[in-house]
């Protein structure tokens, strides 16, 4: 896909980059870069969370996905990688800004992401031109980036020390509103989300009362499948079945055909298996 270069001032979606400190001159995108003045929240996070910080990141981005949020991150490993996924899973649109040259998005190893976000109808955006390659000192840059161009920035876990808890002081210099999700006192991962609400972040205790603090109770976004099969099932999750002996009994499709299109729904990222026979979006 072609790599576009284009000065914030230029569109309305990077528009507020204008007005941060260090503000960048020029920018490159990749995809496409949102015309609607939807809601944006930055979600980042650990590189290595725990299974508790995975849950509440891919049950967080989905539903803000599903009600035409757009999700922000840096395309790291770890909470970024898992929000851009879920959100593309729950069926919306999520942007990675990143610190390196868009020919070669930094990690490599997210390279298949990044594909995915261009094909889901995202964008990939750096100051970066092609063929650079990130520096230490980039990573923090780009920071003032991603919680630049945010609403309000998500933090789900953290140590005290970390890239994530720059993000946090670019949002607040900023003047965005920041969001941390507790946990608990003996986690190291959860001391920078903890500090943060000791200092006056707001606690994300719930999904549903945070999509509801900042005004996104309406309908859901609803995921329609490719075929028949997809679409029979993607309904009946969307109604709230779960369990997968009701799901086969509820669609009418012969077990054959109904294990198959459940493992391309799961290979696809749109469904999850939650153990026990239990599925959800």
């Amino acid at each position: 896909m072609k790599i576009n270069n284009i000065a914030p001032d230029d569109h309305p979606f990077l528009q507020r980059l204008s007005t941060i400190v260090e503000n960048p001159k020029s920018l490159y995108y990749i995809g496409n870069l949102p015309e609607d003045d939807c809601t944006r929240v930055a979600i980042v996070g650990s590189r290595r969370p725990t299974t508790y910080g995975r849950t509440v990141t891919e049950q967080l981005a989905r539903e803000l996905a599903r009600r035409q949020a757009i999700i922000l991150s840096g395309m790291a490993l770890g909470v970024d990688a898992l929000a851009h996924a879920a959100a593309i899973a729950g069926g919306g649109r999520t942007i990675a800004i990143l610190p390196s040259g868009l020919d070669d998005p930094y990690p490599k190893t997210n390279h298949g992401l990044a594909r995915r976000i261009l094909s889901s109808g995202g964008a990939l955006i750096s100051e970066y031109p092609e063929g650079y390659r990130p520096r230490l000192y980039d990573f923090l840059r780009r920071n003032r980036i991603v919680s630049g161009l945010s609403d309000i920035v998500v933090v789900v876990e953290a140590n005290l020390r970390s890239g994530t808890m720059s993000t946090v002081t670019q949002a607040l210099d900023q003047g965005r509103t920041v969001y941390a999700v507790p946990g608990p006192i003996t986690s190291p991962l959860s001391a920078g989300c903890n500090r943060l609400i000791a200092q006056g972040a707001r606690p994300l205790t719930g999904v549903d009362s945070f999509l509801e603090e900042i005004g996104l109770t309406g309908p859901q976004k609803l995921i329609f499948g490719e075929n028949d099969a997809e679409a029979t099932l993607l309904q009946l999750l969307q109604s709230g079945v779960s369990d997968g002996d009701e799901l086969l009994t509820k669609s009418q499709l012969d077990y054959d055909t109904y294990t198959t299109t459940m493992t391309m729904l799961e290979i696809k990222g749109i469904i999850h298996a939650c153990g026990g026979n239990q599925w959800r979006l």
